[in-house]
């Protein structure tokens, strides 16, 4: 496995690199990845038997991770947390009943834990070059979604208890929305890549 961590990545092709033209970038990256991670968050669609919707959620986490690198891509979705956790509603399945606190110790907060790791993750993989082929994408989107679902199904088992279906609540009724969202980010970041390619050449 090759990480040598010494590519750049998507964001760092365009605007400012430095001084304060580079902190403003920053600062309205991260804007705009909160405003994406809150509207890709409520694109969902309920799973029968199961107390957790599928969403694009997930999509939007890890391609945001890849496309700002582990450093930015972290203090986006700390950022996101953040607001969710003043109690507005960025979040799944966050309501004017259930939000903040009480929202995020509920049946998502294990997988809101995987998304911190998983954003480090495709930003470190993305930073060794991962991101520029539909290969290697789709193997680190895979790895994303193991630190999203590895922490959010221990949490529901915690939560609810061991002998619930933990599986067929958090798992297998995903398989498939996550095969297609896996293939969609596969091909959009190599692609980006190749658009600056060209627009750099």
């Amino acid at each position: 496995m090759n990480l040598a961590l010494n590519r750049n990545v998507l964001v760092d092709m365009f605007g400012a690199t430095t001084g304060l033209g580079l902190r403003l970038k920053q600062v309205a990256l991260v804007i705009a990845g909160i405003a994406i991670l809150a509207v890709a968050a409520k694109i969902k669609v309920p799973v029968p038997g199961s107390p957790v919707m599928m969403s694009m959620g997930t999509f939007a986490v890890l391609t945001i991770g890849a496309a700002y690198g582990a450093r930015l891509g972290l203090v986006t979705m700390l950022g996101w947390m953040l607001v969710g956790l003043l109690g507005y509603d960025v979040f799944q399945s966050s309501s004017a009943d259930l939000n903040g606190v009480a929202y995020m110790m509920g049946g998502t907060g294990g997988y809101l834990a995987g998304y911190v790791l998983a954003t480090v993750l495709l930003g470190v993989l993305a930073r060794a070059g991962w991101d520029r082929t539909a290969p290697r994408m789709a193997g680190a989107m895979l790895l994303g979604n193991v630190m999203i679902y590895v922490p959010g199904l221990i949490w529901l088992g915690l939560l609810y208890g061991w002998e619930k279906p933990i599986l067929q609540w958090g798992l297998t009724p995903f398989l498939l929305g996550d095969l297609i969202k896996l293939a969609l980010a596969a091909l959009l970041l190599p692609t980006l890549w190749k658009i600056v390619g060209r627009a750099r050449g």
